[in-house]
């Protein structure tokens, strides 16, 4: 996982200023492992910032995205994209009922490699990105079935 320091120096080295809203906005993406969407980031940055308003959030997650160091996370359970600062590859694990979405480690997931490379039916494609998200239970969501 990326750190607030490694994060704010890419800013930096692309001429962004490490404003006290970014700071704040780029320390909730990191910390929050629930992959919150921008609304989430806004709700909590409105507990330490009020004045910041919700296009300041959105802006600034769109710049990272730009900068490539945070992810879209889309999921179909409840319609929204989720942010993602895990520089990592990963899997995800999104559970149908109580909508928690982890990350898995590709090495403990049954495709494990299987998701590398381009597959043969796309001969002379470019693969940019991958994502693979597995839906279910979680262990307390199955447990009270």
């Amino acid at each position: 996982m990326r750190s607030v320091e490694q994060i704010s120096g890419m800013l930096r080295a692309k001429g962004l200023k490490l404003t006290p809203q970014r700071r704040l906005i780029i320390d909730i993406l990191i910390h929050d492992r629930t992959h919150p969407t921008v609304e989430e980031v806004y709700r909590k940055v409105l507990e330490t910032m009020p004045e910041v308003s919700r296009t300041t959030v959105y802006n600034t997650i769109r710049e990272m995205i730009n900068l490539g160091v945070v992810s879209e996370v889309e999921h179909f359970g409840d319609g929204g994209v989720r942010y993602d600062t895990a520089a990592e590859p990963h899997h995800h694990f999104f559970c149908v009922k109580c909508k928690a979405l982890v990350d898995v480690d590709p090495s403990e997931s049954p495709l494990g490699a299987e998701c590398e490379g381009v597959p043969e039916s796309l001969p002379g494609c470019v693969v940019f990105k991958r994502q693979l998200t597995l839906y279910g239970l979680c262990a307390d969501c199955a447990g009270k079935e």
